[in-house]
């Protein structure tokens, strides 16, 4: 491992994993989280850098303890059950981290549905929770499909709109096989903000086909794009699948939807009042495990055998691509900007946390 004292002047490091976990782990535990939420909330923003869904990962630390040091995110682990009725439930998370809330409510909807062979647990003044698919996979780890969904606040225009109206509302669902579990993991947006904010600290243009300026034009500047709208993947099917999850997130839970969820870069001191929903369901209650494993094993394989266009090595499955990135940047490092490592660095010192030395991993190990 190198070291602080052989850091190359370059805009990007390639750290250790575990490093970053740590570090994490540390700003958080002086920020008064628990031990065990510290972990969980390490593990997921390390997973998402490390499956290079940067958007979610550590580029978030100092927007999360800005708003604890505000007051608008609670230290609580838990949510409070307010609805328990057979397969479903509500909670109202009471703005505590959704990292935590969303691993209880899948938890929940995962006990109902090994119960009742499906169990759906919607959430109320939630807050982030990083990877839609961390929650999916909670399920999938119990054999069962997860469906994991969040609203944001407005970022995106109906058809033929002029202002923003609805967020581009995440979606995962994994299915278990018997290897890795198949997970589609996306934004209703063509491109998640979290990423354009990463080119605009990196100084890097866009496509034009994220997002638009703030009269609704096309744009390749990050800065403009922030200012402007994000553009729904795949036109009207993209914002019609964002309107219903805002229904079965918001509307269902009785929490907030549209315009009456609040930005998470906005007003720090202002809870973020987001939604979840969490479904799971049991493929046993469908027949026995074994066929429905045969089946999964003999569709996936029509797949990734399935002829290829000239060029391509290989085709692949949802999540695929996500899951080779983890186990590149565990042998290998991530890459980070310094201007994250910056950042986090920065949190430690606000809050009177010590984080462990920086570890790089040496070029050698890239071969």
């Amino acid at each position: 491992m190198a070291t602080d004292s052989t850091i190359a002047q370059d805009s990007r490091l390639r750290v250790d994993a575990s490093w970053l976990e740590a570090a994490i782990r540390a700003v958080f535990v002086a920020a008064g989280v628990s031990a065990e939420g510290s972990d969980r909330i390490a593990k997921s923003l390390t997973l998402a850098d490390m499956s290079g869904v940067s958007s979610h990962g550590s580029l978030l630390v100092p927007m999360y303890i800005g708003r604890l040091r505000a007051g608008s995110i609670s230290r609580a682990e838990l949510g409070e059950v307010v609805v328990d009725h057979g397969a479903m439930a509500v909670i109202d998370a009471g703005n505590s981290f959704g990292h935590l809330t969303g691993a209880q409510a899948m938890g929940l909807a995962a006990d109902k549905a090994a119960a009742s062979g499906i169990g759906m647990v919607a959430v109320r003044r939630a807050f982030h929770f990083g990877r839609a698919s961390d929650y999916a996979r909670i399920a999938t780890e119990r054999g069962q499909i997860g469906i994991a969904m969040a609203n944001t606040r407005p970022l995106m225009p109906a058809i033929g709109g002029a202002e923003t109206v609805i967020g581009n509302n995440p979606l995962a669902i994994g299915v278990p096989t018997r290897g890795r579990p198949v997970m589609l993991d996306m934004a209703t947006s063509e491109a998640a903000l979290g990423k354009i904010r990463l080119a605009q600290a990196a100084g890097r243009d866009i496509p034009p086909t994220w997002a638009t300026d703030a009269a609704g034009e096309p744009t390749t500047d990050p800065t403009a794009a922030i200012a402007g709208m994000l553009l729904p993947t795949g036109g009207a099917k993209g914002f019609g699948l964002a309107f219903m999850i805002d229904v079965l997130t918001g509307v269902l839970s009785g929490g907030a939807s549209g315009s009456g969820v609040q930005g998470l870069y906005a007003d720090l001191g202002v809870p973020n009042d987001c939604a979840h929903a969490f479904i799971a369901i049991d493929p046993t209650r469908f027949g026995d495990r074994e066929g429905f494993l045969d089946r999964m094993d003999a569709f996936t394989q029509t797949i990734v055998t399935s002829r290829r266009r000239a060029g391509v090595d290989a085709i692949k499955l949802p999540g695929q691509v996500e899951d080779e990135a983890v186990d590149r940047a565990a042998a290998d490092g991530i890459l980070l900007d310094t201007a994250v490592i910056d950042q986090l660095r920065a949190s430690a010192e606000l809050v009177g946390a010590e984080l462990p030395e920086l570890a790089l991993v040496a070029e050698a190990a890239q071969a």
